[in-house]
């Protein structure tokens, strides 16, 4: 992209040397020309360090945020599970893993916020376009929360419309990239979620629209607020 729009004509070259002397200005107070080059092993080391990586476990699970529980979190025993955007082989860990849902006492879902797919780099990698859940999807999401109580995690890679499945579903996790095993455990009262919304969650993609764009938090009655998350104790 970037050869073709300075073969074009419409950025100049010396506009893009310009730009890599600022990275290299700020690599170079960084430290980095002093010691460029790792010893893969010792890399090794210090990144899959088991202190490191416990960490990072433990901060997957603190970062989950519980939006509603309704009674039903933490989870007890071993119930019949039902799961969906999930490992089956982690959630057996918890539960007996059942194929169809009238037979799970307890259905675990995951979800992804909505977004647009649409040509081009940019674009699909920030997921962009509405907030809300397509129509025909959002019926066969309703439609899994009806047999059976059901736990919903939503990764929020960016706000959401999602009043229907907050009111439908038994619990509602919104979580930023944790583990399956991660949610499970929080879930089931083994570790405890610390988290709090970044950003509200609208209640309509009409209240964004209608929000000012220079305001954070400003659409109107949202579903959850700034900052709303309950803490759960293991």
């Amino acid at each position: 992209m970037i050869v073709e729009v300075v073969r074009s004509g419409r950025v100049p070259e010396a506009c893009i040397d310009e730009s890599v002397r600022r990275l290299l200005r700020e690599k170079f107070a960084l430290g980095l020309f002093e010691n460029p080059y790792v010893d893969p092993d010792r890399a090794e080391e210090v990144v899959g360090a088991g202190e490191f990586t416990a960490l990072g476990e433990a901060a997957q699970r603190r970062s989950l945020t519980v939006l509603t529980a309704q009674d039903l979190l933490p989870l007890k025993g071993r119930p019949n599970l039902y799961v969906q955007g999930v490992s089956e082989q982690t959630a057996s860990a918890y539960g007996q893993v059942v194929a169809d849902p009238v037979d799970a006492e307890l259905a675990v879902l995951r979800l992804r916020t909505p977004y647009e797919k649409r040509p081009g780099i940019f674009e699909s990698f920030f997921h962009p376009g509405s907030l809300a859940f397509p129509e025909d999807e959002l019926k066969e999401i309703l439609r899994l929360l009806e047999p059976v109580p059901t736990l919903v995690c939503v990764k929020l890679e960016r706000p959401a419309v999602l009043p229907e499945i907050a009111e439908k579903a038994a619990a509602l996790v919104a979580g930023y990239g944790a583990s399956d095993a991660a949610l499970l455990d929080v879930a089931f009262g083994r570790a405890r979620a610390e988290g709090r919304l970044p950003f509200e969650l609208p209640r309509s993609m009409a209240a964004v629209e209608a929000s000012r764009p220079d305001v954070p938090d400003d659409t109107g009655d949202p579903v959850f607020p700034y900052g709303h998350g309950a803490a759960l104790r293991g």
